[in-house]
C-alpha cells in the first residue's frame, strides 16, 4: 500500500492529556456525555445500532483511497470501570448492509461470482461479521487495547483494536445510561479470503470505529 497507514497505536500519554481537554469541552457545552470514568456504571451494555459505525478505507489502484461504512451493529459490552481488563466485547456487523457512495460499487461488493467462480468480494447474502474480544489491556486512564477474533467470510483471525473512551452519561432521548468509544485497527482482507484484486486494491484495510452502548 503506497499510502502510509494512519498510526493505530495511539500514544497513551498524548491521550491522557487530550481526554481532560475533551471532558472540559463537553462540560462547558452542556453535553450529556462527558469523558468521566466515574459516570460509568458496571454492567452489560447493548450496542446502539443507530449510532455505532465501522468505517473502512482501502487504496484504489494507487490513485486514491476509497472508504465505506458498516452500520446496524448489534452486540454487547460487559464493563466494570473498577476492573477494565475484565471487559468483554461481542458485536455482530451485517456485511450486506455496507454503505458506499456509488451504487455500482455496492453491487460489485455483493455480486456473485461469474459462472460458478468465487465472488470478487463478499458475494450475495454474506454472513454477518462477528468480533469477540479475547483480551483487554488498559493502556491509559481512558485507553485500552482490545484483542479479539474477527470472523468474516467464513474465516476467523485475530484483530487488535486500539480504543479510547469518549463519553458517558444519560441519553436525553431515551434516558438510557450510555457510554461511547472510538477505535482504530488494521487488517488484511486477503486473510479472510478476499484477495481478487490484491495488490491493485490494497490488502491493508484501515478500520475507524465509533460506538455507543446503552446499559441493559
Amino acid at each position: 500500500m503506497k499510502r502510509h497507514f494512519v498510526p493505530v497505536i495511539l500514544a497513551a500519554a498524548g491521550l491522557a492529556v487530550a481526554a481532560p481537554v475533551l471532558a472540559d469541552h463537553h462540560e462547558e457545552a452542556g453535553l450529556p456525555g462527558v469523558v468521566d470514568v466515574s459516570r460509568v456504571a458496571a454492567g452489560t451494555y447493548a450496542a446502539d445500532p443507530n449510532h455505532t459505525l465501522v468505517g473502512w478505507r482501502v487504496n484504489h489502484f494507487g490513485f486514491n483511497d476509497y472508504f465505506g461504512i458498516f452500520g446496524a451493529v448489534s452486540g454487547t459490552l460487559e464493563l466494570d470501570p473498577a476492573d477494565p481488563a475484565s471487559a468483554k466485547l461481542d458485536v455482530t456487523i451485517p456485511i450486506s448492509a455496507v454503505t458506499v457512495a456509488a451504487s455500482g460499487l455496492k453491487d460489485h461488493l455483493l455480486r456473485p461470482g461469474s459462472e460458478g467462480a468465487a465472488p470478487d468480494f463478499f458475494g450475495p447474502e454474506p454472513a454477518p461479521a462477528r468480533f469477540v474480544s479475547t483480551m483487554v489491556t488498559p493502556t491509559g486512564e481512558t485507553t485500552a487495547q482490545i484483542v479479539g477474533d474477527l470472523t468474516m467470510n467464513g474465516v476467523t483471525a485475530p484483530v487488535t483494536i486500539n480504543a479510547r473512551f469518549t463519553g458517558a452519561g444519560a441519553n436525553p432521548m431515551n434516558k438510557a445510561e450510555t457510554v461511547g468509544f472510538e477505535g482504530r485497527a488494521m487488517l488484511k482482507h486477503s486473510t479472510f479470503g478476499i484477495d481478487t484484486f490484491v495488490p491493485l486494491v490494497s490488502d491493508e484495510v484501515e478500520l475507524d470505529i465509533t460506538a455507543a452502548f446503552e446499559k441493559e
